[in-house]
């Protein structure tokens, strides 16, 4: 069983203004370049984009309400002719758009500098990987966050997890190594999602 799900369950019998408090201050802040992951995905095949977009803002919104973590979604403005950035909320999940001239991954690098340790970048774009990874923040593959959404999404049909369907014993395979501090905390990060 999982520690936030056992949480999770000891704070369900408290009133709800303190279990609020309780869940809310330990929700994850998730930073996903949004056109990043619409391709690992699969949604760039999708003649619509604002039909991707929303799509993906729903299953972000899934995710969301499963893993109780703090999403948002900063999509590129480059050619709208915005002069200012786009913020809104969209079924609980912040969405940014990038103002006209400006990639989003300028926003998620500045996100990344204010905040640092305290978010999970979700992007495959290496630049921006290294940069905020300088900031102390957690870098997942659009790929893997994407098996993490997927996995979600299962989670929220079926009503399980997909690994609870298998509780059999797992053997060890050999002697352990230890992983470098920086793998452990990715690791420990990736759990929680």
């Amino acid at each position: 069983m999982h520690l936030k799900s056992a949480l999770h369950r000891f704070c369900s019998y408290l009133p709800e203004p303190l279990y609020s408090v309780i869940i809310k201050s330990m929700a994850l802040r998730i930073v996903i370049d949004g056109y990043n992951l619409l391709g690992a995905r699969g949604f760039e095949c999708l003649s619509d984009i604002e039909e991707a977009r929303g799509r993906l803002i729903e299953e972000l919104s899934i995710y969301k309400k499963l893993r109780g973590a703090k999403v948002t979604a900063v999509f590129d403005g480059t050619s709208s002719g915005r002069l200012t950035r786009g913020r809104e909320m969209k079924a609980g999940v912040e969405v940014i758009f990038s103002k006209d001239g400006e990639e989003a991954d300028c926003v998620i690098m500045e996100l990344a500098g204010k905040a640092g340790r305290g978010l999970t970048i979700v992007s495959s774009d290496r630049e921006l990987a290294g940069f905020a990874k300088s900031r102390g923040a957690i870098v997942v593959s659009s790929g893997d966050f994407a098996a993490l959404l997927e996995a979600a999404l299962y989670e929220s049909l079926k009503g399980i997890r997909p690994g609870d369907e298998d509780d059999g014993p797992h053997p060890k395979k050999g002697p352990s190594k230890r992983p470098s501090k920086q793998e452990r905390r990715s690791l420990n990060r990736l759990k929680k999602l």
